[in-house]
């Protein structure tokens, strides 16, 4: 989840090109509405990756704290370019399973995404 579309597409196409099938949503919303369907289809999301600011809508702690209501056991990485807000620093306090800082690099995503899943 992210409310930039070009760091959307740049997400899906740096995960998809690592084996991973991503699901896209603008804010945190959407997000939360996604995963609460896949929930409801038996299709639980591995992991979550939200960004943590979203300047008109749900950010991503708000997010994970509604998934986290459908599902206690949900696994989320949160992603910001922001290093100093308290989310970030604490987020394992927090119980989020990575951080993913912006700018991206692959091998660092895709490492976090590795991590989080192996839980």
């Amino acid at each position: 989840m992210d409310d930039e579309v070009s760091i959307l597409e740049l997400i899906t196409r740096m995960l998809g090109s690592h084996g991973y099938e991503v699901k896209a949503a603008f804010n945190g919303a959407a997000a939360v509405t996604e995963y609460r369907k896949a929930m409801e289809a038996g299709e639980r999301f591995d992991v979550v990756i939200l960004d943590l600011t979203v300047p008109h809508g749900m950010g991503g702690i708000e997010a994970f704290k509604a998934m986290q209501a459908i599902d206690p056991g949900v696994r989320a990485i949160v992603s910001s370019g922001y290093s100093h807000e308290p989310e970030v620093v604490n987020y394992k306090k927090h119980g989020i399973a990575g951080l993913a800082p912006k700018p991206y690099r692959i091998a660092e995503l895709v490492r976090v995404v590795e991590s989080a899943l192996a839980g």
